[in-house]
């Protein structure tokens, strides 16, 4: 059994505010697994200035790995606390090459396509008209549960946006979601939660 890992960048289609900044492209870390021909895939999903674990000898961490590979999943998931990235990764990786599709992890009905799954729609973070139009469009798309990202507007206005969604739609017919990306200290945040 080897691991390798291959660094690759995803460009997003467009600029996506977050609390830390507008975001470009995303560095991703691909672990490779191999055993007896079968390959099994793995993504450490790092995000720069963002993840605990985007730390400067992370690429190092990953060099580990596969130069331990013989420690088995388990050993090498507990040696990886500080990189909860590179755990995922891990976990991901022998899921992959246990599974009959190695890009199939855990087959349903949604991986077969043959239903389909909820999910929330994501308002990136800009200026308050931009939100505001991406909370429509969302709206209009017929999703039931709008994410939007926080933390980089004046606050008031975020509620303001908060309040638009909950003057038109009750919380039986929109739910909200809110994710600040850590934007906020301890302090502030009980206070903003409550708000």
């Amino acid at each position: 059994m080897r691991i390798i890992y291959k660094k690759y960048i995803l460009n997003f289609k467009r600029p996506s505010g977050t609390s830390r900044g507008v975001m470009t492209e995303k560095e991703t870390w691909f672990l490779l697994l191999e055993e007896n021909g079968k390959i099994g895939i793995g993504e450490c999903g790092l995000l720069r200035g963002l993840s605990i674990d985007d730390r400067t000898d992370y690429e190092e961490k990953l060099q580990w790995v596969c130069e331990n590979t013989h420690l088995g999943k388990d050993k090498l998931w507990e040696a990886l606390l500080e990189f909860p990235s590179i755990q995922f990764g891990i976990e991901m990786a022998f899921l992959s090459l246990k599974s009959e599709n190695p890009f199939v992890l855990f087959p349903s009905d949604f991986t077969k396509n043959k239903n389909s799954i909820t999910i929330n729609g994501l308002v990136w973070m800009g200026d308050e008209a931009f939100m505001k139009t991406q909370i429509e469009n969302k709206i209009a798309q017929g999703f039931n549960c709008i994410k939007l990202k926080i933390g980089a507007l004046d606050f008031d206005k975020e509620i303001d946006l908060l309040r638009y969604i909950r003057t038109n739609f009750d919380e039986k017919t929109i739910e909200i979601r809110v994710d600040a990306n850590g934007a906020f200290d301890e302090n502030e945040a009980s206070y903003k939660i409550n708000q």
